[in-house]
């Protein structure tokens, strides 16, 4: 039977300390599409969209109208003006009306300049222009700060059930099988979120074990019959929101059942709540350990500085020990964020030598750049397709990058801000991983991913930056001061 359709994303996590604000050039750098080439583009990834590309071509019967969608490397807050490009161009597109159903590709944690709740904002725009009888439904990441209002506002949906979020397609696909469900008769879901008043940390949020893992297995275990969907937030800790902080979004058959399971999984994550606290080591202390592991690759994480947390891979800290310390072992340092510096390395040439400043250029307030004299190693497009299981198949384009070199270290400059997440990254800069001792990443959990079996020990550091671990140090202004309390 025919069904038609209308969708739209917008896919960005903001970051309250990130310093400056992410503009339409992040987006259009990235993902800024409508149509046929929205979807066009992630074909065969394990993307939202791609799930949306195969679920379309089961079903040839089904009309989709693909409006605006977006997405940028999480950042500092979104500007208000792209927000409301974004918002004013979906919205019309949906108020003509003759919608079967709405599904929206959304992560769940956008801030812009002046709205630290975007994600209800724009729910609440869509169901206006759609009215109360059409389904709507979505997918978020679990790392999104929601209000329980969310769960009034849809009628279907679910979260990205792995950390790394290798199941992006599949979350996209529970949330379009509960559209058709309604689509072909069924009564409407009801959904239910409960929230519980702390912010947590997400080290120890991965699917392969720990706390998180656990209240995910309990969230299984009680899907089935009337339990149409129960997925579990974890939060954003770095998005100054008035709704952060974890909990369950549940849809069931009845509103009570909905309730009370939301409940009793938010209370499971609660009683858990010191087993995501995390302690880390300083960089000199982190590096010794590193040096000291058995043999193999070894990965050496600056999570403040991640770029999948709102990074601007810029600070210094790490580097500034990993270069005082003078290795002598293969090390690959990955990565910074610096086009002026990709800039000079090409006018230079490979072969020649500069006196370079690293890190420290976007602000200072993280530490001074560090000085030191490198050889221009490699130059590139910097333009790769993802091989490993995050977004696997969907393209990246970083701009033109360099590899530098100082004395056993080669550091990678790029850009633009993607994260150093998937194999494609380092073998587009001749990064032969077997013969690397040390690789040094602005990353967290998403490393682990593509890297975790081929590491033979992952560290993680603290150090200054946007994503810092002592968040009752960051000026959070709507978040309530009593959810960092232990």
């Amino acid at each position: 039977m025919s069904k038609r359709i209308a969708v739209a994303r917008l896919w960005f996590e903001g970051n309250s300390f990130t310093p400056g604000v992410t503009g339409l050039a992040a987006f259009q750098s990235r993902e800024w599409n409508a149509g046929d080439d929205a979807v066009a583009r992630y074909r065969g990834t394990a993307t939202e969209l791609g799930a949306l590309a195969s679920f379309l071509k089961e079903r040839p019967a089904w009309d989709a109208t693909i409006l605006r969608c977006a997405s940028a490397q999480p950042g500092g807050p979104m500007g208000d003006d792209v927000f409301a490009q974004w918002l004013d161009e979906v919205v019309e597109g949906l108020r003509g009306g003759g919608w079967d159903g709405v599904y929206l590709s959304l992560h769940g944690a956008c801030v812009t300049e002046s709205d630290p709740q975007a994600d209800l904002t724009l729910l609440r725009a869509v169901r206006a222009a759609i009215g109360p009888d059409v389904p709507l439904v979505a997918s978020f990441d679990p790392h999104a700060n929601l209000s329980p209002e969310v769960a009034g506002l849809l009628d279907g949906g679910s979260i990205y059930r792995t950390y790394p979020h290798v199941d992006m397609d599949a979350a996209a696909l529970r949330a379009l099988a509960q559209l058709e469900r309604m689509l072909d008769g069924a009564p409407r879901g009801h959904g239910a979120m409960a929230k519980r008043p702390m912010v947590l940390h997400s080290f120890h949020m991965r699917d392969a074990g720990g706390p998180m893992a656990e209240v995910w297995q309990e969230a299984r275990e009680t899907e089935g019959g009337a339990v149409l969907d129960a997925s579990l937030l974890g939060g954003f800790a770095w998005g100054d929101s008035p709704h952060a902080g974890p909990g369950a979004l549940v849809f069931a058959t009845s509103p009570a059942l909905a309730a009370a399971t939301a409940g009793r999984l938010a209370d499971a994550i609660a009683a858990r709540r010191a087993r995501f606290d995390v302690a880390l080591p300083l960089p000199e202390e982190a590096l010794a350990t590193a040096l000291a592991a058995p043999e193999g690759l070894v990965a050496l994480l600056d999570p403040a500085d991640n770029p999948l947390s709102g990074g601007i891979c810029d600070t210094p800290g790490l580097l500034r020990v990993v270069l005082a310390a003078g290795l002598t072992v293969p090390t690959v340092f990955a990565f910074l964020h610096d086009a002026g510096l990709v800039a000079r390395a090409a006018t230079a040439g490979v072969g020649a030598t500069l006196d370079v400043a690293l890190g420290g250029q976007v602000t200072e307030a993280f530490g001074a750049p560090v000085p030191a004299t490198a050889t221009v190693e490699k130059l590139t497009e910097g333009r790769f397709t993802n091989s490993g299981p995050m977004e696997r198949g969907a393209p990246v384009d970083l701009g033109p990058t360099a590899v530098l070199r100082v004395g056993a270290v080669r550091i990678v400059v790029a850009s633009r801000k993607e994260a150093a997440i998937d194999p494609g990254f380092f073998a587009l800069h001749d990064v032969d991983l077997s013969a690397t001792r040390l690789l040094v990443n602005k990353g967290k959990n998403h490393f682990r991913a593509a890297f975790a079996d081929r590491c033979s020990a992952i560290l993680e550091c603290d150090t200054p930056g946007p994503a810092a671990l002592d968040l009752a140090a960051l000026p959070f202004r709507h978040v309530p001061r009593g959810y960092f309390a232990r």
